[in-house]
């Protein structure tokens, strides 16, 4: 394992190599160069690239999926700044610790010291553990650098992100993957002191695998080389290797995180625009990253009211059963049920017409909340309220002609507002037919009193 000390006044570097330490920790990058990917950032004239070189690095927040490197740039950082250079872990530091490197900060910059405080998973922090940091980062006395795989908008307290800059990581593409594998075979650092055969295909299959993450692709070489075939002193691996290595692929997920969100939203907008391949692979990767069907079910059956609604009502049974269907089953055996509903849902007429109507009443609702409920429609119970003229005048629908009564039901204020607008859509244009068949004889009966 590499561990690095480094101070303002003379650069003093502690470094101790441990071949015994993850391939991942031994293959750090030391330099710009040897960071993979991230070129929109670190590639020539790119701003971060010219804050590391220039050593004028801000306080900062790197913000991007695991093993994209955002604890390599700040360890790059630390090899290069001139500034004592700290690692704090959220997992292990309470408020107490915070406070002991903040004075230490602090008497630095007496002397003239700067002292840049590295935070790897800032997201783990609470409210308390983030104010911390405010005082010193607003004096001064710290720079510093957060790595987060959460959206700081959500997870960093909004004083802090304030004075933060954030910097986007990416993924990495399989080309950036594949090329930082080949290294690793061939750097003395990885297996460059060995006589490891691999063919390029195969370090292509651990790129694909890895997702995008730099650290779970290092972990699968590591693996099929420790259980490779020895022979003549050189380490053979093959596809039956990588195969073992790879047997299921770990999707980028976390259902209590922003990803969550991110692929339940692409799985709603699919259906939307009538997506059902979009709709079902989203759908896939939910399910198969551990989701819980319940949840996801729960969301279809909104979707059928919100954007499917009126224009099929038949949607929401299905929504509905499908849910009763994962409530008995469970996955695996309730994925077929839900992607049945996901295709219909898709392939269904749509409309908003529920979900808008709802939102235009509710404003009005919220905005006269002190309106009467007109006379005739009122309750009476009692002769009391019978007495004071509740339910006088109300009219039975179904004693009039096609079970229709020229009965006012809005409050006077509201009178003649429309919230509810049919499409033309499916099952939905018969219903605009009918109500607007409706419209035009209550129309008739008030031009008849006039």
């Amino acid at each position: 394992m590499m561990r690095t000390i480094t101070d303002n006044s003379n650069l003093f570097t502690e470094t101790i190599e441990n071949e015994n330490a993850p391939l991942a920790e031994r293959l750090r990058p030391k330099t710009l160069e040897e960071i993979a990917g991230q070129s929109h950032l670190l590639g020539k004239g790119k701003i971060l690239r010219n804050l590391i070189e220039k050593d004028i690095v801000p306080s900062m927040i790197f913000w991007g999926p695991p093993g994209v490197g955002k604890t390599s740039i700040a360890q790059v950082i630390a090899n290069t700044t001139n500034s004592r250079f700290i690692t704090f872990s959220a997992v292990t530091s309470g408020i107490k610790e915070i406070k002991e490197v903040m004075q230490q900060a602090d008497e630095a910059r007496i002397f003239g010291k700067r002292t840049i405080l590295f935070v790897d998973e800032i997201h783990r922090f609470n409210k308390s553990q983030q104010d911390a940091f405010l005082p010193f980062v607003e004096k001064g006395s710290i720079i510093l650098i957060g790595a987060t795989t959460e959206n700081p908008s959500f997870e960093v307290n909004g004083a802090l992100l304030s004075r933060c800059k954030v910097f986007v990581l990416k993924p990495l593409n399989e080309d950036d993957i594949f090329l930082l594998l080949k290294r690793a075979v061939s750097d003395k650092r990885g297996y460059g002191g060995k006589q490891i055969f691999i063919e390029d295909d195969l370090l292509r299959s651990i790129a694909n695998f890895s997702n995008g993450d730099a650290r779970s692709a290092l972990t699968t070489l590591e693996m099929a080389i420790l259980n490779g075939i020895e022979e003549n002193g050189i380490t053979t691996i093959t596809q039956q290797n990588i195969e073992q290595c790879t047997s299921r692929k770990s999707l980028l997920y976390d259902k209590s995180g922003e990803e969550h969100y991110n692929l339940i939203s692409a799985l709603h907008k699919s259906m939307r625009n009538s997506d059902p391949d979009a709709a079902v692979y989203w759908l896939a990767r939910m399910l198969e990253s551990g989701e819980d069907p319940l949840y996801v079910a729960r969301r279809v059956v909104r979707f059928a009211s919100e954007d499917v609604g009126l224009a099929d009502p038949k949607a929401m049974e299905m929504a509905v059963a499908a849910y009763q269907a994962c409530h008995f089953l469970g996955m695996p055996e309730c994925s077929v049920h839900l992607t049945q509903t996901v295709i219909y849902l898709s392939v269904a007429p749509k409309s908003n017409s529920a979900e808008t109507a709802y939102m235009l009443a509710k404003k009005d609702a919220l905005e006269h909340l002190a309106e009467p409920v007109p006379m005739e429609i009122r309750n009476a119970p009692t002769r009391l309220m019978k007495d004071l003229g509740y339910n006088k005048g109300y009219k039975y629908a179904h004693d009039f002609e096609n079970h229709i009564a020229d009965l006012k039901c809005l409050p006077d204020s509201l009178a003649g507002k429309e919230y509810y607008k049919p499409s033309e859509e499916g099952t939905e244009a018969k219903i605009k037919a009918r109500l607007q068949w409706i419209k035009d004889w209550k129309k008739s009966i008030s031009d008849k009193e006039k």
